[in-house]
């Protein structure tokens, strides 16, 4: 049966002839980044000075030699390890300007891995994708589209998020707003399925038949927050633009007014580039070929600059080994940290790790990642491994109340099959563990947009998580002996019993058909 505890209670379990040592040591880790925290100025070299790091693209390299040069100069041993390989893209500018019927400069970005525009841009009409009767219509209206660029997203009927509509709407209001939302959605979806073509077999067609570009925009039902992934054209900009200036060029275009736009979104291929991810290590003395790991994925998508996703885990990660190498400097095991390239598709960096060492799974005694925002850890679970709750319980008794008060966890819970880096080493058998953060309204203001920024970091929250994790790090360092990796048969949505994840491999080679 599945438990919620609040951490804390019942956990105070003492820890023998070592407690004064270690209680020496959990505050000089308190102390240390209470009063001397690096968060802000990693942050700011990472997100500001190198910016997104989208995989394959020259930040993300960037970002790679910067953290290792970091760790350096705090005496940490640290290396890039090559896991594969991706499509090298680097990003140029991008301008999109309405010039009719008035002038107007348009709030938008292209997408990933989208072709450039001719030099200096490109001007044309816009047009939408008319409600035609099937795929045949669809293939004669089709070459009229050359010269022109063609919105195909679903225009939203209100700008307003749902929190600010139950602020002010009248209930019968708001409820005519959601019928009428998912009326014009399924419109739009039953014009879109008449042309005969996937979404991503749309823009194909487009550009293959003579279109300038592609116009799309994925709001993140959050205020100026829009979600920006990768283009599905091989030859013409595809931008994405706010829902707000959407909004104007589509009801323009279905209007019959003829907006033009002139759009110079620029980008450079740069051929098949190796991908990496950074590893940074304290060694043991007493048990150095056991590990205990620290983990975060170093790469983002790049609409803002990674911030929340996972900028914040990034830091985290390297704040703690900042503060360990300070205060615990020869540990009983040896800690590890990994940056994980190209979590974004697919898991890839920590699936090439856990497949490229199989001699290290069996010798790590717990892994910490940290993902998915900004905020304090609010859960943590077992993961399926049935004595967990017997040793994060003593480890995180550790941790100053304060910090642990609301967290919820859940024991010995399943095991994750997706999601984030560590599913990648559950997968292996090894007490890996995510510590879920509050939300901050990640899912609709940060997570993959273009707001996903500095400002956004809630450095208090994340501070708080340094100093939890470096506790739980040192705590399961010292411990005796390796703690149990005995599972439970986990159990599917429906209750009934299923497998245990399958270690995955990764995408070796990635951006290419």
């Amino acid at each position: 049966m599945k438990k919620r505890y609040l951490l804390g209670m019942g956990l105070m379990l003492l820890l023998g002839s070592n407690v004064q040592a270690q209680d020496e040591v959990i505050e000089k880790i308190i102390k240390e980044e209470t009063e001397n925290s690096q968060l802000k100025q990693i942050g700011h070299e990472l997100m500001d000075g190198i910016g997104p790091r989208l995989v394959g693209s020259p930040q993300m390299q960037q970002a790679h030699d910067w953290a290792v040069e970091k760790y350096k100069g705090w005496g940490i041993e640290a290396r890039n390890e090559q896991w594969g390989e991706w499509r090298g893209w680097e990003r140029g500018i991008t301008h999109i300007d309405m010039v009719a019927p008035w002038t107007k400069s348009l709030a938008g970005t292209q997408l990933a891995w989208s072709p450039s525009s001719p030099e200096g841009g490109a001007k044309g009409e816009v047009v939408t994708i008319p409600d035609l009767a099937d795929a045949d219509a669809f293939a004669k209206w089709l070459p009229s589209v050359k010269g022109k660029y063609v919105m195909i997203s679903a225009p939203q009927i209100t700008g307003r998020p749902d929190y600010n509509w139950e602020e002010f709407a009248t209930e019968e209001s708001f409820a005519k707003m959601k019928e009428d939302r998912m009326a014009e959605a399924r419109a739009w979806n039953n014009r879109l399925q008449k042309t005969g073509k996937g979404r991503r077999e749309l823009p194909t067609a487009l550009e293959d038949a003579g279109a300038l570009g592609i116009i799309t925009s994925y709001w993140s039902q959050g205020f100026g927050a829009n979600k920006i992934f990768s283009a599905s054209t091989k030859i013409v900009p595809t931008v994405d633009l706010s829902l707000e200036d959407y909004g104007m060029l589509f009801r323009l275009a279905e209007n019959g007014t003829k907006p033009m736009i002139h759009i110079n979104a620029q980008s450079k291929e740069n051929g098949m580039v190796p991908t990496f991810n950074t590893i940074a290590e304290i060694k043991g003395t007493e048990k150095p070929d056991e590990y205990v790991m620290l983990s975060a994925h170093f790469d983002s998508w790049d609409g803002g600059t990674g911030a929340t996703d996972n900028g914040t885990g990034t830091i985290m990660m390297m704040e703690v080994m900042r503060v360990l190498k300070k205060v615990y400097p020869n540990p009983k095991r040896t800690i590890i940290v990994g940056h994980w390239g190209s979590e974004e598709q697919g898991l890839n960096g920590s699936r090439g790790y856990v497949e490229d060492h199989p001699e290290m799974m069996p010798k790590i005694q717990a892994l910490f990642n940290q993902d998915n925002g900004t905020g304090r850890v609010a859960n943590v679970s077992g993961q399926g491994f049935v004595h967990s709750y017997e040793y994060l319980g003593r480890w995180m008794s550790k941790v100053p109340r304060n910090i642990t008060k609301d967290i919820e966890t859940t024991f010995p819970g399943n095991p994750g099959g997706g999601g984030s880096d560590y599913a990648s080493f559950v997968a292996a058998g090894v007490p890996a563990f995510s510590l879920s953060s509050l939300s901050w309204s990640y899912g609709n203001y940060t997570w993959h947009t273009n707001l996903d920024t500095y400002d956004k970091i809630v450095f208090d929250d994340v501070q708080n998580n340094v100093i939890m994790a470096a506790i739980m790090v040192y705590m399961a360092s010292e411990e005796d002996e390796m703690v149990s990796r005995e599972v439970r048969v986990p159990l599917g949505r429906d209750g009934e019993p299923t497998e245990w994840p399958a270690v995955r491999s990764p995408t070796r080679k990635g951006g290419v058909e």
